[in-house]
């Protein structure tokens, strides 16, 4: 049974017009439908389902601007890419509701390397609460999802696959996901920052150059539309691995939104 439905009767709602229109309420439709995702969105983040860890990290995270900013809404398809223990699959599956579906992906390299590394998501797609998640576990270069996506988002991993499996993995990766997607989808990726043209064992401070994703991203295809400096921290010098005690959870990441172009 899912949780927020009187917030779920609300926004639809708030969604519908009243027949005809006037100019002042046609204005006026854009902030209702605004507000109405907003109560969506916080109804998942309050959602008593989430575990208390999941809470804590609430604060740094960011999760109400990530996913306003990410447009993920009602009734669509989003994949997780390398979700972790799951901390956005739970808020995912709760925003897109009964009609929408979460797929939480993880590689062969990384269970190889990590053996429980999918046990978490398989935990929550067990979970009635979170009945609209399943779980695949398959090559990022070969991403084959049941329905063709309204959104693909990965966190903090970019630079795991670039500096981890190289250059060409992540470039493949990129189409898989372009692949992947409906025309106009979007591909949300999220990761620690370093410094523009920065030399070294990147792979060790777990970082990479904003302008590498770019570059990647928009040569498989996309078109770069924004970026979010929610998660921007100019105190952080990007010169410390992202496990570092002294930046640890407060790094300075980049938030970058791309799309899939309808072709001419």
């Amino acid at each position: 049974m899912f949780k927020c439905r009187l917030l779920a009767t609300l926004f639809v709602g708030m969604a519908i017009s009243a027949g005809s229109v006037t100019p002042s309420l046609a204005q006026t439709q854009g902030h209702r439908s605004t507000r109405a995702q907003s109560l969506v969105i916080a109804a998942a983040i309050s959602d008593r389902d989430r575990p208390e860890e999941d809470r804590a990290a609430d604060k740094a995270r960011r999760p109400a601007e990530l996913i306003a900013f990410a447009g993920l809404t009602r009734g669509m398809k989003v994949a997780d890419i390398m979700p972790g223990h799951g901390y956005f699959t739970r808020l995912f599956s709760n925003v897109v509701g009964t009609k929408g579906h979460v797929w939480a992906v993880v590689p062969p390299p990384l269970l190889a390397r990590h053996p429980q590394a999918a046990d978490a998501v398989q935990a929550i797609a067990a979970n009635p609460a979170f009945q609209n998640v399943s779980v695949l576990q398959q090559p990022l270069s070969s991403l084959n999802v049941p329905e063709q996506l309204d959104m693909v988002w990965t966190s903090q991993n970019y630079h795991d696959v670039y500096y981890g499996e190289g250059a060409d993995a992540a470039f493949s990766f990129d189409k898989a996901v372009f692949a992947s997607l409906r025309v106009g989808g979007t591909f949300i990726v999220i990761d620690h920052v370093a410094n523009a043209g920065a030399s070294g064992d990147l792979a060790k401070l777990h970082r990479i150059d904003p302008a590498i994703i770019k570059q990647q991203v928009v040569a498989a295809g996309f078109q770069f539309e924004s970026e979010s400096k929610v998660l921007a921290n100019s105190a952080d010098t990007h010169e410390l691995a992202v496990f570092d005690p002294a930046v640890r959870g407060r790094t300075d990441q980049v938030v970058l939104k791309f799309r899939k172009p309808v072709r001419k």
